[in-house]
């Protein structure tokens, strides 16, 4: 796995909206798009990793489902979101 417990308490800790959050929406994006990165450059080496190229495409689906969550309760904090990410062009 990617992520390491200093990793994802970094991420947890630059995306929070208060204090003890670890939980909300910007939170669960920050911490996936982290993973699908890694597994996007693990299948550029392993273009026959079939089994990981399904599970990235189940992580791309759930973090579209959480921002299209985000976007239709608080369209402000999607775009500072996307902006913060950088996951539109």
């Amino acid at each position: 796995m990617s992520l390491t417990k200093a990793g994802k308490t970094q991420i947890i800790e630059g995306n929070r909206t208060h204090g003890s959050d670890t939980g909300s929406p910007e939170v669960q994006v920050a911490l996936l798009s982290e993973r699908i990165n890694y597994l996007t450059e693990h299948l550029k080496a392993h273009d026959k990793d079939h089994h990981s190229r399904r599970g990235l495409l189940m992580l791309v689906g759930q973090r579209r489902r959480l921002l299209d969550y985000l976007k239709g309760k608080n369209a402000q904090r999607y775009r500072v979101l996307i902006d913060k990410l950088g996951l539109r062009k």
